[in-house]
C-alpha cells in the first residue's frame, strides 16, 4: 500500500505540474484535467483490482514511455536503468574491460577485444570462452548478464576464468576495469600516393579532436586531398558536428541553425576556431544510413561548395533532440527543433506532425519540396536527405550471405581456420586474400551446416509450377521449369554463387583476429567502389572543379 500511495502521489504531482504549464502547450484546462483524472483512475483501478500483483512504479514509467511513443522515433523516456546505455551512445565511454561478446550455445565467447583495452592487454583473444566471473560459473548466462557483470567502476577489479580457443588451456585472469572509449574515428590512412581517408563512425564526445588529429597526421604523410567517409554514420552530438566543420571552413561561418516552436529558442551555430585547411580538396562518402549530424557536416560542405559528395541520398533526419531531466535519474529525450543547413534547407524527410486518419506518417510530398542554392549557385533541395553530387548504386548483401553471417558461421569458420593456421598475417591487411585452396576448407565446413534459407527465386519457381498446373500449362513448360529447378536447388551451387561476397566476409573475420578493427577497415579499402570513385575523382582536378560549379 505504501508503494501504491507513493505512486498516486507522484501521479497527482505530475498532474499538478502539467496544469501549471502554459495553455498554449497543453490545451485548455478542462480537457487537461479530465485526461489526468482518467489517467489516475486507470492507474488506481489497475493497482487495486488487477488479478496479479503489479508494480505501481513500473506502471507509471510505462505511462511516461507511452506518452512519447507516438510523437516521433527519437523522442523517448529514458529510465534510470537505461541511462548508462544512453551515456555510452552520446559519449562513447563506459567502465569495463573493453570487448564485444557473443552467445554460442550455453556459453559466452569473446568476439572482439578492443586494441589496448584491459581485455586485450590481459591476452584475451577472439574465440576465447568465458567460464567464470568472480568465482561464479558463466554457463547459461545471457549476453546482457555477462555485459552487466563485466562493466563497473574504473579501477575496480574483476576475476574471470577463460578457456583459450587456440590452445584449449584454462587461464584465470584478474583484470582492472578502465574507462573504455570507443573512438568516433575508427580508421584513417592513405589510399593513394597523395589521398588520405578518414572513416568517421559517429559524433560522440571529442570526435572533432580525433578528426583534427587524423587530418594533421595525414597531411604530415603527404596527403594533398581527403576522403571523409560518413557512410552508416547515424549522427550524435550537434556541437561535435559544428566543431568538425570548423576544420574546413573559415572561422565564423554559419554551418547550421535550429528553429524551435518558440522563436526565442532558435539558435545559429557558427564555427568558433581557426580551420586546418580551407582549400584542400575533399570528397565526402554518404549513403542511406548517413543521418543527423553526419548530414549536417556533409550538407554544409555541399552548401559551401567545399567538397564533392559521392554515394546515395542520405537518411533525411533534420530533427534536434534535447535531453531533459525528469527526476530520480530519469530523462526524457525530446525533439525540440528542426535544423537548417547554410543554404536554408531542412532535409527532414518525414513529416511526423501530419498524420493520416490511421496515425501513419508519410514522406514530404514532392509538391512541398523547395529549391535552394549553394554559395556558388548550385541547386540543392530540402525535404529528402542530402542528395550526392555523384550518385553511385548501393551494394546490398544477399539474403543468403546475411543468413550465413548472422548464424555466426563465418565467425565459427574463422575461429577454426585460425586455429589450424596459427600464424600471423604474412602480408598487410589490405593485401590479404583468402585463396582458392582456403575456399575448399570453407566448402567442407559448410557441407556440415544446416542453413535454413530458401531463395525467393526458388519460391517463385514453385509458385510458377503450381499456377501452371492449375491453368493447364504445366505439360508444355515442365521441362523448362525442371531445368530452372536443377540450376537453383544445389547447395553447392548456392554457396559458389555467393562466393565472392562470402570470401570478403571471411577475409574480414580473419584480419580482425590479427589486426583489430583498424586492419579490417584498411583491408576493405581494396575493393570499395565508393573509395575507388573518390580516388578517381580526386585524381582528376578538372572533373572535381567542374562538379563544384553551377550547371544549367
Amino acid at each position: 500500500m505504501k508503494k501504491l500511495f507513493r505512486g498516486i502521489v507522484i501521479s497527482l504531482c505530475a498532474a499538478g505540474a502539467l496544469i501549471l504549464l502554459p495553455s498554449a502547450v497543453v490545451g485548455d484546462g478542462f480537457s487537461l484535467g479530465k485526461s489526468m483524472e482518467i489517467l489516475i483512475n486507470v492507474f488506481r483501478n489497475i493497482s487495486l483490482y488487477y488479478v496479479d500483483d503489479v508494480d505501481s512504479e513500473q506502471l507509471l514509467k510505462d505511462a511516461a514511455a507511452g506518452m512519447v511513443r507516438n510523437l516521433d522515433p527519437y523522442t523517448e523516456f529514458i529510465d534510470e536503468s537505461e541511462v548508462e546505455g544512453f551515456e555510452l551512445m552520446t559519449t562513447g565511454k563506459y567502465g569495463g574491460i573493453g570487448s564485444l561478446i557473443r552467445q554460442k550455445g550455453d556459453w559466452i565467447h569473446f568476439a572482439e577485444p578492443y586494441k589496448n583495452s584491459p581485455a586485450d592487454k590481459a591476452g584475451i583473444q577472439i574465440g576465447d570462452r568465458l567460464l567464470e566471473i568472480d568465482g561464479k560459473s558463466a554457463q547459461g548466462m545471457t549476453s546482457q548478464q555477462v555485459s552487466d557483470a563485466l562493466k563497473g567502476e574504473p579501477g575496480s577489479k574483476i576475476r574471470i576464468k577463460v578457456e583459450k580457443w587456440l590452445s584449449g588451456e584454462v587461464e584465470e585472469l584478474r583484470i582492472a576495469r578502465e574507462i573504455i572509449t570507443i573512438p568516433g574515428i575508427s580508421y584513417y590512412g592513405m589510399v593513394a600516393d597523395s589521398i588520405g581517408i578518414i572513416c568517421h563512425d559517429d559524433f560522440t564526445e571529442g570526435c572533432s579532436n580525433e578528426m583534427r588529429r587524423a587530418v594533421e597526421a595525414l597531411k604530415a604523410q603527404g596527403a594533398t586531398s581527403l576522403i571523409l567517409d560518413y557512410r552508416s554514420n547515424g549522427g550524435g552530438l550537434l556541437n561535435e558536428a559544428v566543431a568538425t566543420l570548423s576544420l574546413f571552413v573559415p572561422r565564423g561561418s554559419e554551418v547550421v541553425s535550429t528553429r524551435a516552436k518558440d522563436s526565442q529558442n532558435n539558435s545559429t551555430f557558427r564555427t568558433q576556431s581557426d580551420p586546418i585547411d580551407t582549400e584542400i580538396p575533399i570528397v565526402v562518402l554518404v549513403d542511406g544510413n548517413s543521418a543527423s549530424a553526419a548530414e549536417i557536416v556533409s550538407g554544409a560542405i555541399q552548401d559551401y561548395d567545399r567538397g564533392v559528395l559521392i554515394g546515395q541520398r542520405t537518411f533525411g533526419k533534420g530533427l534536434v533532440q534535447t535531453s531533459l531531466p525528469a527526476g530520480y535519474d530519469t530523462f526524457v529525450k525530446i525533439t525540440t527543433a528542426k535544423y537548417y543547413l547554410p543554404s536554408g534547407r531542412c532535409i527532414q524527410a518525414i513529416d511526423y506532425a501530419s498524420r493520416d486518419a490511421n496515425g501513419a506518417t508519410h514522406n514530404v510530398p514532392d509538391s512541398l519540396i523547395n529549391e535552394f542554392s549553394t554559395r556558388a549557385g548550385r541547386k540543392v533541395y530540402d525535404g529528402g536527405g542530402v542528395t550526392p553530387d555523384v550518385p553511385i548504386e548501393p551494394e546490398y548483401a544477399s539474403s543468403y550471405a546475411y543468413v550465413v553471417y548472422n548464424m555466426n558461421l563465418v565467425s565459427d569458420f574463422a575461429d577454426q581456420f585460425c586455429k589450424r593456421h596459427q600464424a600471423t598475417l604474412s602480408v598487410t591487411p589490405r593485401e590479404y586474400r583468402f585463396t582458392d585452396d582456403d575456399w575448399v576448407e570453407f566448402e567442407e565446413f559448410m557441407a556440415e551446416q544446416d542453413v535454413p534459407w530458401e531463395s525467393n527465386t526458388k519460391r517463385t519457381v514453385e509458385l510458377l509450377r503450381e499456377s501452371a498446373e492449375q491453368e493447364r500449362y504445366l505439360e508444355g513448360i515442365e521441362e523448362q521449369i525442371a531445368q530452372i529447378e536443377s540450376l537453383i536447388s544445389s547447395e553447392e551451387k548456392t554457396l559458389n554463387l555467393h562466393r565472392e561476397e562470402l570470401r570478403d566476409l571471411i577475409e574480414r573475420e580473419i584480419v580482425l583476429r590479427y589486426a583489430y578493427a583498424e586492419g579490417v577497415a584498411d583491408h576493405s579499402m581494396r575493393d570499395d567502389k565508393g573509395v575507388a570513385r573518390a580516388v578517381e575523382l580526386l585524381s582528376n582536378p578538372e572533373e572535381y572543379n567542374k562538379l563544384l560549379q553551377p550547371t544549367e
